[in-house]
C-alpha cells in the first residue's frame, strides 16, 4: 500500500507539494491529473525516493522509500523523459536490470520484446519519443514490479500501442496485484483504465474519488422543443450545467436517470436523448460543484 501523509516538498521559494495526503490501495490503478506545475512529477519522484521530502512521509508497505533499497526493489518509475545513456540499448540495459531487480522475469522480457515493434539492440537515444517509452515499458514490466509509476506514459504513443500498453497494465494488475500510479494531463487516456482519480492542484489533492463513484448520479441530456420554453420548466431538476442553442438544450443533471427522464418526457419534447459523459466533463462538473474555478486549474 502507498501512504502519503502530510507530504511537503519545496524548491527554493516554490512549494511543489504542500501537506499532501493520499492513499493508493494494493492492486489499484490510480490516475493523477493536474495542470503543469501542479506537483505530479515531484510527487512521483518523492514516492520513489528520488527526492527527499521536506516534511511528512511517503510510505510504501509501511516504509519510507528514500535510500531504501528493499522498497525500491519492488518499484519501477518511468519519468516523463526516461533517461538512457548514449550507449544504452534494451538488451544491455536488461543485462544491468537482471542483476539489480530480484524479481526480473527473463521469459516475460523476451515476450515483451517480441510484442512491441522495437529493436532491442538499437541505441535507445536514437529512437523516437514513442519508441523510447516503449523501451522503458519493456524494461519496467520485465522487473515484475509490485508498484509501477508512470509519468505521461501515453505521450508519443500511437493509438495501437496505447491500447497495447493499457492491456498489459490491466493484465499485470489483475494477475499480479500490481499497483499503478499514472500521472497525466489527459483525462480521456485514463478513464478506461483507472480505478481511482485524484486531481492535484498547487501541491495538494483537491478531489479524490473512485471512478465509478465519480460517474454515478450525473448525466447529460439533450432536449428540444417545437417552440420557445421558459427555463422554469427545469426547476424541479438538479441542473449542474445548461447550454442552449435555439430550442435545443444540453443539460447536465444530477439524480436517477429514470426519474428525471420521466420529468422531461412530461414536457412533450420533440427530441429527448441521454448522452454519455466523458470523465473530463464529470470532473469539471465536480470541481465547479465544489466551488473551484476550473479555468484556473485545468
Amino acid at each position: 500500500m502507498i501512504e502519503i501523509k502530510n507530504l511537503s516538498k519545496s524548491f527554493g521559494d516554490v512549494k511543489a507539494l504542500c501537506n499532501l495526503n493520499l492513499d493508493v490501495e494494493d492492486g489499484a490503478v490510480f490516475g493523477l491529473v493536474g495542470s503543469n506545475g501542479a506537483g505530479k512529477s515531484t510527487l512521483l519522484r518523492v514516492i520513489n525516493g528520488v527526492f527527499k521530502a521536506d516534511g511528512g512521509e511517503a510510505l510504501i508497505d509501511g516504509e519510507n522509500t528514500f535510500e531504501n533499497q528493499k522498497i525500491k526493489d519492488k518499484c519501477f518509475f518511468i519519468p516523463d523523459y526516461p533517461y538512457f545513456s548514449n550507449s544504452s540499448t534494451i538488451a544491455n540495459t536488461a543485462f544491468l536490470y537482471r542483476n539489480v531487480y530480484s524479481s526480473w522475469d527473463e521469459e516475460y522480457f523476451n515476450t515483451l520484446c517480441s510484442t512491441f515493434p522495437v529493436d532491442k539492440n538499437r541505441k535507445i537515444i536514437n529512437m523516437s519519443k514513442g519508441m523510447q517509452r516503449q523501451s522503458a515499458l519493456i524494461l519496467a514490466l520485465s522487473t515484475r514490479p509490485k508498484y509501477l509509476f508512470l509519468d505521461e506514459i501515453f505521450d508519443g504513443l500511437d493509438p495501437v500501442v496505447r491500447k497495447l500498453v493499457k492491456k498489459l497494465i490491466i493484465t499485470n494488475v489483475t494477475d499480479n496485484n500490481m499497483s499503478v500510479v499514472i500521472a497525466s494531463h489527459n483525462l480521456r487516456e485514463l478513464e478506461d483504465i483507472c480505478d481511482y482519480i485524484g486531481l492535484l492542484h498547487k501541491g495538494g489533492i483537491i478531489l479524490e474519488k473512485e471512478l465509478d463513484d465519480l460517474k454515478l448520479g450525473i448525466h447529460k441530456v439533450q432536449i428540444a422543443f417545437n417552440s420557445e420554453v421558459s427555463d422554469d420548466v427545469f426547476n424541479n431538476l438538479e441542473i449542474v450545467n445548461k447550454t442552449k442553442s435555439g430550442n435545443l438544450y444540453t443539460l447536465t443533471i444530477r439524480g436517477e436517470q429514470k426519474d428525471f427522464m420521466a420529468e422531461l418526457e412530461s414536457l412533450n419534447p420533440v427530441l429527448l436523448e441521454a448522452l454519455p459523459l466523458t470523465l473530463e466533463e464529470v470532473f469539471i462538473n465536480e470541481m465547479e460543484g465544489a466551488g473551484y474555478d476550473i479555468n484556473n486549474i485545468l
